[in-house]
């Protein structure tokens, strides 16, 4: 019979062990004001890990866009696939997308997906709920089909607090869809954890609960219950907004701030909503989390929000009331890649996805082991050549060639070799070496899912045009600004 001090004996070893902290590939250190982080690798080697989501079991969910949803117990590291979707339709930014766990999952072990699914050419965009079963996903349930699209699909998915399911949807390129209240594209969706409409929607017979949007891709609700959205602009504001109930944001009539004098007319007749935050030039913001946490006291009551074409985490450090952002900190600028989404664990610590493996690679992507989830945790460790926070770097007097970078090479890539099927190469090209007259026409005007680029100036797309017909593989002639006026 074993006795009673050697079974406490065995029970505490069990426990000690069961607790202990698996041992993660350490990347980097950061100094913090006072505090010390440690960038760990949780996970390698997945296929645009698009959405993170943390449990209340202990475990991080992962949905890759590929189709596959997997769950990563985070006191042992140890990733188990759950589901893999059979009719995700991939292409460019669909795919399975958006993620979001029932708040009570102990009780209702409900996990709601939403991907992009094609029939013969109709695309569609779909939102299922799964249950947990036996460590596998099961008995998928439709609970609503909207239009989809190859791009402007959004999506993300969460609760707030009061119970209800919120979700982001993309206008899929159309620009009429965003203004219309009978689209549900380009809106913000609310919804029972059922699938039903709220009798206190704004309209008690509709899912649209805010609307104007045209490419929303993080969605986070903070402690006071206000819900934040990050979004992606046209050529110009990117935008961070604080939805509304019966909110208009103004898409596609405004872009970002109401700063021009056709936007002040449409936002005054249709009451529009500012974003709290813009950018210019654009930084392709990703995923969104609230952080509340006492860990890192330097992060307390911000937002954390990953970057596509910015390829950082930013930190908005929101005012106290939560109705506006102050001061914007700029960590791992293009260290890790392109950073997908954004998830807060219950010790404080905190989930970065990257996606260095999506269609749009930059150059030097991906990495080894890409794609990786990211760690970072509270230490007392730092190293000598530990990574800090920066301020954002502010515009200035900019060269043709860094104009380029700002505005073109994200889609044409920064030798102009383009993307093949998406974006045409710039190197070479008849339209770029020809007269002046069609290549200002299209900077100006825009083309197919190109967008216009008729905010810069005169001089701004002299240089861009002559960088890019002296610089990347061409010999044309440059451009003047006074050639750009006469043909815009």
């Amino acid at each position: 019979m074993t006795s009673r001090p050697l079974l406490f004996c065995l029970l505490f070893w069990t426990i000690a062990c069961g607790t202990k902290e698996p041992e993660l590939q350490l990347l980097d250190t950061v100094k913090l004001e006072s505090t010390g982080l440690k960038v760990e690798v949780l996970a390698d080697s997945l296929v645009v890990p698009w959405d993170l989501e943390v449990d209340s079991e202990g475990f991080l969910w992962v949905a890759e866009q590929e189709g596959k949803v997997s769950r990563i117990e985070l006191q042992t590291a140890e990733k188990q696939l759950m589901l893999l979707i059979p009719d995700v339709w991939q292409q460019r930014t669909s795919g399975l997308l958006g993620m979001a766990l029932h708040p009570d999952f102990a009780s209702n072990p409900f996990v709601y997906l939403n991907y992009t699914a094609k029939k013969d050419t109709l695309i569609t965009s779909r939102l299922m709920r799964y249950e947990l079963q036996e460590d596998a996903l099961t008995n998928g349930q439709l609970l609503l089909e909207i239009e989809g699209g190859t791009s402007h699909n959004g999506s993300r998915l969460a609760f707030g607090p009061d119970g209800m399911l919120y979700w982001a949807t993309g206008d899929t390129h159309d620009f009429a869809y965003a203004q219309d209240p009978k689209k549900l594209n380009g809106k913000m969706l609310r919804m029972k954890a059922d699938g039903s409409i709220p009798a206190d929607n704004p309209d008690p017979s509709s899912y649209v609960w805010a609307l104007g949007f045209r490419n929303m891709q993080g969605l986070a609700f903070s402690e006071k219950g206000l819900l934040y959205t990050s979004e992606h602009g046209d050529a110009i504001e990117d935008e961070v907004n604080l939805i509304r109930s019966g909110g208009n944001y103004g898409w596609p009539a405004i872009e970002g701030k109401h700063d021009l004098p056709d936007e002040v007319v449409f936002a005054e007749a249709h009451q529009s909503i500012e974003p709290i935050r813009s950018w210019t030039p654009v930084i392709a913001p990703a995923g969104l989390a609230f952080y509340g946490k006492k860990e890192i006291p330097e992060w307390s009551n911000s937002l954390l929000l990953t970057t596509l074409k910015g390829k950082s985490l930013r930190i908005l450090h929101l005012a106290e009331d939560g109705t506006g952002i102050g001061e914007e900190e700029v960590l791992f600028e293009n260290h890790y890649g392109r950073l997908r989404d954004v998830s807060v664990g219950p010790q404080g610590e905190i989930y970065l996805s990257t996606s260095n493996r999506d269609w749009n690679p930059q150059p030097g992507f991906p990495l080894a082991g890409d794609d990786k989830i990211l760690k970072i945790s509270v230490t007392n460790q730092l190293n000598s050549s530990s990574l800090t926070v920066s301020l954002p770097k502010i515009a200035s007097s900019l060269d043709g060639k860094q104009l380029y970078l700002n505005y073109c090479a994200s889609c044409h890539k920064e030798d102009g070799s383009g993307l093949s099927g998406a974006f045409p190469a710039l190197a070479g090209s008849s339209l770029v070496e020809g007269e002046i007259g069609p290549v200002v026409k299209v900077v100006t005007g825009g083309k197919g899912q190109m967008p216009a680029f008729a905010f810069l100036s005169n001089q701004d797309i002299s240089q861009i045009l002559s960088y890019v017909r002296n610089s990347l593989g061409s010999q044309a002639s440059e451009i003047s600004s006074g050639e750009v006026e006469e043909n815009r």
